[in-house]
């Protein structure tokens, strides 16, 4: 699999994340939260925030154990929700939500799969999906800028003085 674009759902605008087979012509379409479709985006783009993000936090620890994630499968859709796996040489298997494997994946150059049972049940031909399906390029450029503004412009007095 492929990621094929991260976008959004029009008209509701919620982020989209669609994968696409490497050698077929069927896709996952995987809704996925804010944070993830920017994490992912900005990977893909080869942007690096100032501070290192959760997932690229994950795949430096992983590195710093000496190991790596071997591959991200997409497994099964339960109850409306997807699920996804990382798989490490050792054949450790460590349950996650797909966004967050795909945006791990992204940094590592990890591949991603998906179970064929999965693709045969939900995969959408690719042929199916229209320019309505995700946002444009642009709007991803525009949600960067937009991330990016909010990050320089956040401080530690935003969050209150009640810690946890």
């Amino acid at each position: 699999m492929h990621i094929q674009t991260v976008g959004l759902t029009e008209p509701e605008h919620t982020p989209l994340l669609l994968l696409r087979e490497t050698t077929g012509q069927r896709c996952l379409a995987l809704g996925i939260g804010e944070a993830e479709a920017m994490a992912i985006t900005l990977a893909r783009t080869q942007q690096r925030p100032p501070r290192p993000l959760t997932h690229d936090l994950l795949g430096d620890v992983i590195r710093a154990l000496g190991t790596h994630v071997e591959q991200v499968r997409i497994t099964e859709l339960r109850e409306e929700t997807f699920y996804a796996e990382l798989v490490f040489p050792d054949n450790t298997i460590v349950s996650a939500r797909p966004s967050d494997a795909v945006a791990l994946a992204v940094r590592t150059e990890t591949p991603l799969v998906a179970d064929d049972t999965l693709l045969a049940e939900h995969g959408i031909p690719a042929g199916d999906i229209t320019d309505e399906t995700a946002a444009s390029p642009q709007q991803s450029e525009d949600q960067i800028a937009q991330f990016r503004t909010f990050l320089d412009q956040i401080s530690p007095e935003d969050f209150g003085d009640n810690p946890p």
